[in-house]
């Protein structure tokens, strides 16, 4: 759609990726606007951008985090972000990891289709190109938990995302629509639920409200409707932690 160049080594990258990552199926396809739309899913650690790189139908763009883009910034993010709750006495080598992983972070996400997310001035740029992906008929992959627990299946949504809609509605004139997306890498399969329209007549902070928690529960709801399966969490602890689908839900609102 862009018409980028991509490099070679990435596309090795990705095609490696694609043989030795297990295969995904797609469910409920139905449920994806014919236009350009916000899927909104649980991220699963790095299952979440793998497998909707590969296998998310359409011409899809991804947030990813900004400094996962940027040689200076890769090494603090990554082990602030994916490693600093290891256990001490192996932190020596997780930060050594992430040194090791600078020049392969900077060829994926610049190569990918990612638009970066910024959490300081350059934040509007994350907003700029998403809209003019949006207007040029592009699904948009959001991935919105962040460190605050909210029930067996996903953390808690940050909601400025869906800021997104008003922004959306003011260039095209139309509502936009969330789709929720639960990724089971347990059983192999992304999982569509029906879009949640934004209202850009409502309040703004009602409608954040409101569509956040939409995507919430609907996730919840795709996951605990499955067969029994191990839920791959937000946060990298360890595998013997990891929740099934069928425990009790506690929720920390």
């Amino acid at each position: 759609m862009d018409g980028k160049k991509v490099s070679p080594v990435y596309r090795i990258i990705k095609w490696l990726v694609w043989l030795f990552y297990p295969k995904m199926k797609v469910h409920g396809t139905e449920n994806l606007p014919d236009g350009p739309c916000v899927i909104v899913g649980n991220h699963t650690q790095m299952n979440g951008p793998i497998a909707c790189e590969l296998y998310c139908p359409g011409t899809h763009y991804t947030w990813c985090a900004g400094e996962m883009m940027h040689w200076k910034e890769v090494q603090p993010y990554a082990f602030r972000d994916f490693w600093s709750q290891k256990p001490k006495a192996v932190q020596w080598w997780f930060k050594l990891l992430s040194y090791l992983i600078v020049p392969l972070s900077v060829c994926v996400f610049n190569n990918a289709q990612c638009i970066g997310v910024y959490h300081d001035a350059r934040v509007m740029s994350t907003f700029k190109e998403t809209i003019e992906r949006l207007q040029q008929g592009a699904r948009v992959v959001i991935f919105p938990e962040h460190d605050v627990p909210h029930n067996h299946i996903v953390y808690d949504f940050q909601d400025r995302f869906i800021d997104l809609a008003r922004m959306y509605h003011k260039k095209s004139g139309a509502e936009l629509a969330f789709v929720p997306l639960y990724v089971a890498p347990a059983l192999k399969g992304l999982y569509f639920g029906k879009p949640v329209y934004f209202d850009s007549a409502a309040p703004v902070n009602d409608e954040r409200r409101r569509v956040c928690d939409a995507m919430m529960d609907a996730i919840t709801a795709l996951a605990c409707s499955l067969p029994e399966h191990t839920v791959v969490p937000y946060r990298n602890i360890p595998k013997k932690d990891y929740p099934k689908n069928t425990a009790k839900e506690v929720s920390a609102s």
